[in-house]
């Protein structure tokens, strides 16, 4: 099915062709004519599948649309100033501008052009609040951003047609509940709702079914045929050897540009600090950055002219590198979902690409549970030189939660400690008595 069969516009078709979208993609094949008939929806496809575009393109045909209304109304009555009509909620400051990267390009044939903003914390937000003079037809905004805007009454979503949570499931997880209510708050209750992720949580669903009226459910399954074309790898090694293996990995197959992902800040400092001593040019890369700095690395990272990029889970999603070879699970991620969206970040746009993780003794158990959730079995390797000296751990007991809830078994947990306190002063007890 070509683009022109969805509905959309000679100028978005070309504009489509332009971006090399030759045919639509299963999502967007789906989404795009339920979207242009005014349908809520919930749409679900694996990362890297063409979320993006299957929203973004329909909202810039609504916005042809209400343009075209706008210049039929009598002069007198056309508004003094754009009225928000698509507003597009994200979790990251980098997913708002990959979205407002995408919408300028797609954009760029439009007979008028729309007025897109992004806004977004980190940075000042006066830069932004001058961008919103005049009102704006499409906004992109992470929520806490969105309310700080409104509060200084620079801008209303008050006249808001269509709302599109992208990546909803992840903006609960980062604990945005409450900015997402007071928005939803504000929003007209007569309105346009999508929810687009790659993953949905039962959370997601909940929200689903207070705020959708009558949705239209897109679910497109990863597929042998559909799925992206990613080599799983997964190496047995022990924690002290991580950094060392890295390095012969890059250098034995040449990866031009590796994502490497770590659990914590300071080791995506520390490891990358190694690789540089190493001769690898590398940079960290987290939440605790100024945005001039993420932006920086990103940069660096697209160009070419860093050739590792050490992550935190802040990267997992709303980052878009092309053509990049490989990532690597440095630590492994805390839940499924993470791990999804970890290795989709290789692969993309009909790409192929590997995705390696590292397994330790500790973690084998973990790995176990992520392979059984992804309904795929990973065959163990080990490196000639990086054998492991210490024998995977075996914890039968433990579990994994497929959403969000990170590794459950390992380590007690808080009601499992005081279950164990009052038992030992119920038994104390007894011995007393």
């Amino acid at each position: 099915m070509p683009f022109a069969a969805l509905g959309l516009s000679a100028e978005l078709v070309r504009a489509a062709h332009d971006h090399d979208y030759v045919q639509p993609t299963a999502i967007q094949a789906s989404a795009i004519p339920l979207v242009l008939q005014g349908d809520d929806l919930i749409a679900c496809a694996q990362t890297g599948s063409g979320k993006t575009a299957a929203f973004v393109l329909p909202l810039l045909q609504q916005h042809l649309q209400w343009r075209a209304q706008i210049r039929d109304m009598d002069v007198d009555l056309r508004p003094k100033q754009r009225v928000v009509q698509s507003l597009i909620l994200v979790p990251t400051r980098e997913l708002a501008m990959q979205v407002s990267e995408t919408l300028r390009g797609l954009a760029k044939r439009l007979p008028e052009q729309a007025k897109m903003v992004a806004v977004y914390g980190g940075v000042s937000i006066n830069p932004q609040m001058m961008n919103l003079r005049g009102g704006a037809d499409i906004v992109i905004a992470t929520p806490g951003r969105l309310i700080d805007l409104i509060e200084q009454r620079a801008l209303s979503i008050a006249g808001v047609k269509t709302l599109v949570l992208d990546e909803a499931d992840r903006l609960l997880d980062l604990g945005f509940s409450d900015e997402l209510n007071r928005i939803l708050d504000l929003l007209p209750q007569r309105r346009q709702s999508l929810f687009f992720s790659a993953t949905f949580s039962p959370a997601v669903e909940a929200l689903a079914a207070q705020l959708l009226t009558n949705p239209q459910r897109v679910e497109i399954a990863a597929t042998p045929i559909a799925a992206p074309d990613i080599l799983q790898r997964a190496i047995d090694v022990d924690e002290s050897a991580r950094t060392q293996l890295l390095r012969h990995l890059i250098i034995e197959h040449g990866w031009s540009r590796v994502l490497v992902f770590v659990a914590t800040q300071y080791a995506a400092e520390h490891v990358a600090k190694k690789l540089n001593r190493a001769g690898i040019k590398a940079a960290a890369f987290h939440g605790s950055f100024e945005q001039g700095k993420r932006s920086q690395v990103i940069s660096d990272f697209k160009a070419s002219r860093l050739q590792v990029v050490v992550a935190t889970d802040l990267a997992a999603r709303g980052i878009d590198i092309a053509q990049l070879p490989a990532v690597v699970n440095y630590d492994l991620p805390r839940s499924t979902t993470d791990y999804t969206h970890r290795i989709g970040r290789t692969g993309r746009a009909g790409e192929s690409g590997v995705a390696v993780s590292f397994v330790t003794s500790d973690f084998a158990a973990h790995f176990r549970l992520i392979e059984k959730q992804q309904n795929c079995r990973v065959p163990r390797e080990q490196i000639t030189g990086f054998e492991p000296k210490q024998v995977n751990a075996v914890a039968p007991e433990a579990t994994v939660s497929p959403n969000n809830g990170g590794i459950k078994g390992r380590r007690k947990s808080k009601k499992d400690k005081l279950r164990e306190a009052a038992a030992l002063a119920a038994a104390e007890q007894k011995t007393a008595d």
